[in-house]
């Protein structure tokens, strides 16, 4: 009796979530635009199957040209893959609570800590350790995608010009 009221349940729900992905795909293909501008796809979902469609990193980084605003592409448990173009200096800051991942796609960048810096080139990755003050920069435009948990502010401890809106994606 438990297992058969379970097994109904259990059918209840998965029909309740695959309405639910219908509804939102049906959403996302109506009003794509205005929503990709604020807040973004939900998820790069078919309505096939409950998998992620392929991302073509030089495609999403085509689609905006500022510096210093990273946009989201992707969603992993609780942490974010995005994407960003760098030029410049950016600001002296840490991240208390999070490591911080740099994957350099396109171009050249540094990583100034207290004590060194660090030049990263095309294809290579870094991690800046959680609480340590750091400050990237690239004398010309550079590509990268960063990999850090949801709701992680790009100028973490220090707000300022440079704090850039979150959660935004492409």
């Amino acid at each position: 009796m438990i297992v058969s009221a379970l097994i109904a349940h259990k059918y209840r729900m998965y029909l309740m979530c695959a309405r639910c992905t219908e509804l939102l795909n049906q959403m996302s293909e109506q009003d794509s635009v205005s929503r990709s501008l604020e807040v973004g796809p939900l998820y790069p979902y078919t309505k096939e199957r409950e998998r992620m469609e392929k991302i073509n990193l030089k495609e999403k980084l085509s689609k905006f040209s500022d510096h210093w605003s990273p946009k989201v592409i992707a969603e992993m448990n609780d942490y974010q893959f995005k994407l960003v173009k760098i030029k410049g200096d950016f600001v002296w800051h840490n991240h208390e609570d999070t490591d911080e991942v740099f994957i350099v796609i396109e171009g050249k960048m540094k990583i100034e800590f207290e004590n060194e810096t660090v030049e990263l080139n095309e294809g290579d990755m870094y991690v800046v350790p959680k609480g340590i003050q750091h400050k990237p920069s690239a004398e010309n435009e550079c590509k990268i995608m960063l990999v850090e948990p949801r709701g992680v502010v790009n100028t973490g401890d220090t707000q300022g010009d440079l704090t850039a809106s979150n959660d935004v994606w492409i």
